[in-house]
């Protein structure tokens, strides 16, 4: 290793800086972001008494001889000193660096390739949560009450270990500062009376199918859970990405099947939360677009069990982005909207006279086996039956099928994606926009444009 990295605290102490232009100025503010005090000098006139009592000091002048010069004043000082793109004038160099709220990272090549340490900052910053500031923050508030409490050192060590990647952490990193802090208070009580902690449930979108579109934060949940809850809709390659030894629990629901109740799911939840486990709850698309994602945050806050929610890319999208479909167009639809094709017992039907107005477009989700009954209420609401209609099966995944055509056609079109024994989750759209899909057979559109 031929540079070692430190890390100085240079709040309060004097920092100089030598030089004008952009290259001085960035090694300032860099300073002064620690709380340093500046005194900044031009690049001429000065001499070793500039130095004096400085932590350090940082030379750009861009001139060869003035560079040397301000080196050796410092030198003459006793202060390390940093010449900007002259590594054998450096005491020490700077890093890549990444600072998030106080967390702070510093990548260095030892000065060999700046450019490939801006590559690597730029890989670890797409890694690193961008609240895990925050986490930091949560360890300092309990560092002291930690150190107090739990006077066994590997206890202790588990306290942090589970406090930095467990429920606490991962409310921290959702945004859920207050909820973090409850549940931090309720795992140190818990260490200090030997009481196995609760666990935490993230409900957890995994989007339209291609696992390559799953969120960051999704993708490293599924590396942490001790246990994966999935719907029938997730495909393997999705969970796939979960770590080896967790367990996946198949929970799913298809129509015309015997399947888990939403009541059973969330015992479920429940039970698993309260043995101490990390739960995902990995529901297709977006949790909380007709997911019923809400009702199992619902039932956990419900006894006081943490739960964060990671959204996913919602079917509608996925769809219409595999398809080429715009959900909205400037000159085709000013609106869209979400429908379910049946609803719940006890669920509210949708206003379909109101959402047969035009330029408005509508997805249809859980619609293809109810086709006809679609197509009829949209036609009884006033909706032309030549408008264009779009039915995407297993949209981003290898076998995505799309039919368009008219909305009075719309039944024999979804019935080719549903009458096969293997045949994917659909999603129609309907109006406009749908004319506009990429599919190799569009001769109905001279028709209907």
């Amino acid at each position: 290793m031929k540079h070692l990295p430190l890390f100085f605290d240079l709040a309060g102490r004097k920092v100089v800086v030598v030089g004008q232009g952009t290259a001085a100025d960035r090694r300032a503010d860099l300073a002064r972001s620690a709380g340093a005090e500046i005194s900044r000098i031009g690049g001429d006139a000065f001499g070793s008494a500039d130095f004096r009592g400085a932590a350090a000091a940082f030379v750009a002048t861009g001139k060869f001889e003035s560079d040397v010069a301000a080196q050796h004043a410092a030198k003459a000082s006793g202060v390390p000193v940093n010449v900007a793109d002259r590594p054998a004038l450096c005491d020490f160099i700077l890093p890549a660096i990444i600072d998030r709220d106080g967390v702070v990272v510093a990548v260095s090549t030892c000065g060999a390739s700046p450019t490939l340490a801006s590559v690597l900052r730029g890989r670890i910053e797409a890694i690193l949560p961008e609240r895990i500031g925050t986490l930091a923050s949560l360890a300092r508030t309990f560092r002291v009450q930690v150190n107090a409490l739990i006077a066994d050192p590997a206890r202790r060590r588990g306290f942090w270990r589970r406090l930095t990647e467990g429920p606490a952490a991962r409310l921290a990193l959702a945004g859920d500062e207050a909820g973090a802090r409850r549940v931090a208070l309720g795992e140190l009580d818990a260490a200090r009376r030997r009481i196995s902690p609760v666990g935490i449930a993230h409900i957890v979108g995994a989007g339209p199918g291609d696992p390559d579109l799953l969120t960051l934060r999704a993708a490293q949940l599924l590396q942490e859970a001790d246990a994966i809850l999935h719907d029938d809709l997730v495909p393997a390659a999705i969970l796939g990405r979960a770590r080896r030894d967790a367990e996946l629990v198949p929970v799913g629901k298809r129509r015309g099947t015997a399947g888990w109740v939403q009541a059973e799911i969330e015992a479920e939840l429940v039970r698993r939360v309260r043995a101490g486990q990390t739960v995902v709850r990995l529901k297709a698309g977006d949790p909380f677009i007709f997911g019923r994602g809400g009702e199992e945050v619902e039932a956990l806050r419900a006894v006081g069990l943490p739960v964060s929610v990671v959204p996913g890319i919602t079917a509608a999208l996925g769809c219409a982005a595999s398809a080429g479909i715009p959900l909205t167009h400037r000159r085709l639809a000013s609106a869209v909207t979400f429908v379910t094709g049946h609803g719940a017992e006890g669920g509210r039907e949708a206003a379909w006279p109101a959402l047969a107005a035009q330029g408005h477009t509508l997805a249809v989700y859980m619609g293809a086996t109810e086709a006809a009954s679609v197509r009829d209420r949209l036609l009884d609401a006033g909706v032309a039956a030549s408008t264009p209609v779009a039915v995407v099966e297993s949209a981003t995944r290898p076998g995505e099928r799309i039919s368009v055509g008219r909305l009075a056609d719309l039944a024999r079109l979804a019935a080719a994606h549903t009458a096969r024994a293997d045949a994917g989750p659909s999603l129609i759209i309907v109006g406009e926009v749908a004319a506009l899909a990429a599919v190799a057979d569009q001769s109905f559109l001279a028709e209907v444009c």
